[in-house]
């Protein structure tokens, strides 16, 4: 008789916990509806997108998709070109900078933020809103302040400086760095919002543990929170990686990617490789493009699994 109680109250607990599954998946359903359009946009842009791309990089298209493999024929010639090559390496300097730059500027003035400062939301606000404007009237308004016929060098002379001389777009040599002024201006207020926003997250009584402790403000934000802003840093750094490596409107409005070939970014050596009628050609730059931006998602994805173990196993 005991078997056969214990054996109907296991059913009825199935039957509850069926019922909490089901409840539960109701309540959930019109999220997931809410996320079918988006996800439809992912696979069909995204997955089907990049894919499409990788498979005319195999292929000599030139204008229309032509489905012969040729091989790695278009990645040998990619890197045989040398404005190919000059482009990565302006990317890798114009990238380094962005991100470097950036995360320093945008870490600080989050730590200004966290001081509960007064005015907080105008100044949140003020830091914002160049992430608002397009790239390409950002570059417009930095193009008009740094050209030296209408910028700072007129100002400057027409204060009666003569000799001053400050043109840095027009120097093949200064080019890229006023670009990275102009993109770090345009994005370190959201970079200062994501790490304001891992500051905010941490627990109150590591900081109430650092002041017993009579460790300074300046050491427990750079050795004690910094470290514990790991996702929200390597979030930032995703974004800023993704923007630096398709940067293109910021420097069509700046420079055109002059002086000569000075500021040509990989972006800009795509798209003119495809509006020469070279397609399979410009879809192997887009795949060499798309290369470290997965590197480092599936890096932040193997630090994740690896802290997930951890936890567990703790």
């Amino acid at each position: 008789m005991t078997n056969v109680l214990s054996h109907d109250e296991r059913l009825e607990s199935e039957r509850i916990r069926s019922r909490a599954r089901y409840r539960r998946l109701l309540s959930r359903l019109p999220s997931i509806i809410g996320t079918l359009p988006m996800a439809a946009v992912a696979i069909g842009v995204f997955v089907i997108g990049i894919s499409f791309t990788v498979v005319l990089s195999f292929t000599n298209t030139k204008l229309f998709p032509d489905y012969n493999l040729v091989g790695g024929m278009q990645y040998e010639r990619l890197w045989s070109t040398a404005r190919w090559v000059e482009s990565v390496k302006h990317i890798w300097f114009y990238g380094f900078g962005l991100i470097t730059i950036s995360l320093v500027l945008g870490y600080l003035l989050a730590v200004a933020m966290d001081q509960r400062i007064r005015g907080e939301d105008a100044f949140r606000t003020i830091f914002l809103y160049p992430f608002a404007l397009s790239a390409v009237i950002t570059g417009l308004v930095w193009n008009l302040m740094l050209d030296p016929i209408w910028g700072l060098q007129a100002a400057v002379r027409s204060w009666g400086f003569a000799d001053f001389t400050f043109a840095p777009l027009a120097d093949g040599n200064t080019a890229l760095l006023g670009m990275i002024v102009a993109a770090v201006w345009n994005g370190v207020g959201v970079t200062m919002a994501i790490l304001l926003a891992g500051l905010r997250g941490v627990d109150d009584e590591i900081w109430k543990a650092a002041k017993i402790d009579g460790i300074p403000a300046w050491r427990t934000y750079l050795q004690i929170m910094l470290p514990m802003m790991r996702g929200a840093i390597a979030t930032a750094l995703i974004l800023l990686t993704v923007g630096a490596v398709r940067t293109f409107d910021i420097v069509i409005a700046m420079t055109g990617g002059g002086p000569g070939i000075a500021t040509q970014m990989p972006a800009t050596y795509v798209i003119d490789s495809i509006n020469a009628r070279n397609v399979g050609h410009g879809m192997a730059a887009a795949v060499c493009m798309l290369i470290p931006i997965l590197a480092l998602i599936l890096l932040q994805v193997a630090f994740r699994l690896r802290a997930n173990r951890r936890s567990q196993a703790a």
